[in-house]
């Protein structure tokens, strides 16, 4: 068993497609594509299905690859709660966590929470929670 891909439910996948290649350096995979149909709608169970599919494929790695879906009916959500049952976060890490957490908030991301140290003085681990324009959860972490 392998993982093939993570999958995000966008209101604008173009949008949320462009931070991600903008803030984390993803790189399209394939070009973005319109996926309808009996087939389409028969695999998710959601009749009637119109779906743009973005396959962004992370920095230099040719494994899983992180999708992004926007269906023309999408149902309204509200922002997750870090404790939520279910699908956290993103978690990736970073070279520069402070740089990164301007590039998220300069592309219309935000703050969850505030750098903190899980290592020790001598062998650091800074982590944050951000969220993507979107209200996705990410956790950056800095060795």
């Amino acid at each position: 068993m392998k993982l093939l891909h993570i999958s995000l439910t966008a209101k604008n996948a173009d949008s949320l497609a462009a931070f991600y290649k903008s803030v984390f350096g993803f790189q399209d995979r394939r070009p973005p594509k319109r996926l309808s149909g009996d087939l389409v709608s028969k695999g998710n169970g959601l009749p009637g299905s119109n779906i743009l599919s973005h396959w962004l494929a992370f920095p230099n790695d040719t494994g899983p690859f992180l999708e992004i879906l926007e269906y023309d009916t999408t149902e309204d959500a509200p922002h997750r709660a870090p404790n939520a049952q279910g699908f956290g976060h993103l978690a990736f890490e970073v070279s520069d966590i402070h740089s990164t957490i301007a590039d998220i908030i300069a592309h219309g991301g935000s703050r969850q929470g505030e750098v903190v140290n899980f290592g020790t003085d001598t062998a650091p681990l800074l982590i944050i929670y951000m969220r993507d324009p979107e209200g996705n959860i990410l956790e950056l972490e800095q060795p």
